[in-house]
């Protein structure tokens, strides 16, 4: 398997390569040259299969070339294996016919657990093999950076460096990241939001001399290990319900497009999805772009739900490649226009041909603490304010009620008590067992100006365990 860049400058690589290359050197990201594609006979011969070995035959073709099927079978079993529930992810039934699909058994409570469990492993075992020591510097808006410090807090030739907005994290989101100490592991809250900490981690991927010749590795989804893993749970839901012999639409709450893009690979590998919602909150650029086809940068808000307080969806770019025929240069124009001038529609039968599968809302943190208290007295269960949008979106946007709707439940409620408690249900939150004392915890972080020289140097100086790069 090859992967090629969005924007066609760059030169073409294997698995191992794009694991620890994370955006392309033109600036573009990195997509499969080919995507595999599986008959119906395939796919249905999985249902029953166990999570792991079906992430197995879902994922096998993306590392064809790289990993043999032993080393590959055995990371999948162990990363899956730290989930808390047996089926990794089980469906709640909310109706008749609409479904959670429940994303947050891992160790951090939220469905990056999925790919970065797996990230961390992969990483080891390239690593590992090629003898060498790599840097990662990550952007969070809330759950991208427990997950990735739980998932490479154990790996031996990584330094980990994430970056959250300062105080615009959720306080059990904070504490999962800033508790886990470890010569390697270093939390960075940034004066500033989400998009200028992944202004940041682009900046610092076009040039790492900051770095003095160590490589720097992406977690945040713009590394194609993350789609990948997530591609899986979409097959693992539709098998649940009688898939591929019918078709089954998704709900996803999103706000880099990442866990989205999954599900439309997985369409175009071969699995029947009817429809994909894209549920937002109030920073609605995706939504803005699938219901009138402007793509425009506008202020961040604060809101109930802060891992899609995000305006600037890196993953989008994925989606924009495949619309416009594959062509790099157009997308590479695209994204200059956007740079200079912070916005851009794309040529109508373009657009017109994202609209067969996408639909798209945005729900407001009125909204959002509505369908939280809605669903609580209808079926007894809590949500979490980006489900609850997920939910919303789903029962405003839907095109069939024959067809199964699955909402992606992306994380535990308890991450979110401010939500909970501003939507009125009068529900105590109780943290999991492993995560009881979390508030007991000391913090480590380390606050720093919104300024790249500023967060560069403090990697530079805290790198390879404490040892100046």
């Amino acid at each position: 398997m090859r992967y090629i860049s969005t924007r066609g400058q760059a030169p073409a690589l294997n698995f191992e390569d794009v694991l620890l290359a994370g955006l392309a050197t033109d600036g573009g990201l990195y997509v499969p040259e080919n995507l595999p594609r599986f008959t119906q006979e395939e796919i249905a011969s999985w249902a029953g299969l166990p999570y792991h070995e079906l992430a197995f035959r879902v994922m096998r073709p993306f590392v064809t070339g790289s990993i043999p099927d032993v080393d590959f079978k055995k990371i999948l079993e162990e990363t899956y294996g730290v989930f808390s529930h047996n089926a990794v992810a089980p469906l709640r039934q909310l109706n008749g016919n609409e479904w959670v699909l429940e994303l947050f058994h891992g160790p951090t409570l939220a469905f990056k657990d999925f790919a970065l469990q797996l990230l961390g492993r992969l990483l080891d075992y390239v690593l590992e093999k090629r003898g060498e020591r790599v840097v990662i510097v990550g952007a969070t808006s809330g759950d991208t950076g427990s997950a990735a410090i739980e998932g490479c807090k154990h790996c031996e030739n990584v330094d980990i460096f994430i970056l959250h907005p300062h105080n615009r994290v959720s306080e059990v989101q904070r504490r999962q990241m800033t508790t886990i100490f470890g010569e390697n592991i270093h939390n960075i809250a940034i004066e500033g939001n989400f998009d200028d900490c992944q202004e940041m981690v682009k900046a610092s991927f076009a040039d790492q001399s900051f770095l003095k010749g160590t490589r720097l590795v992406a977690v945040n989804s713009i590394n194609w290990a993350r789609i990948m893993a997530q591609i899986v749970y979409y097959f693992h839901a539709a098998l649940q319900l009688g898939g591929p012999a019918r078709s089954v639409s998704f709900s996803v709450p999103t706000g880099n497009f990442g866990d989205i893009f999954a599900g439309y690979l997985a369409r175009n590998m071969g699995l029947p999805i009817n429809q994909l919602i894209v549920a937002t909150n109030r920073n609605d650029i995706l939504h803005r772009f699938m219901s009138g086809n402007q793509y425009v940068k506008e202020t961040l808000h604060a809101t109930l739900s802060p891992s899609m307080d995000i305006m600037v969806s890196s993953n989008f770019e994925r989606l924009l490649f495949d619309l416009h025929g594959r062509n790099g240069a157009a997308i590479a124009g695209l994204m200059d226009t956007f740079k200079q001038g912070g916005g851009f529609s794309v040529e109508q039968e373009r657009w017109t041909e994202a609209r067969k599968l996408f639909d798209s809302l945005a729900v407001d943190d009125a909204q959002t603490c509505e369908t939280i208290a809605e669903v609580y007295e209808q079926t007894g269960e809590l949500l979490d304010p980006h489900t609850a949008i997920g939910v919303k979106a789903a029962r405003e946007c839907r095109r069939s009620l024959d067809i199964p709707m699955v909402i992606l439940g992306t994380a535990h409620p308890v991450k979110f008590p401010d939500a909970v408690e501003k939507a009125g249900v009068g529900k105590a939150l109780e943290l999991p067992a492993h995560l009881s004392d979390l508030f007991e915890r000391d913090e480590r972080c380390t606050v720093l100006p919104n300024d790249l020289k500023a967060v560069q140097a403090f990697v530079s100086q805290h790198g390879n365990r404490g040892k100046p790069l």
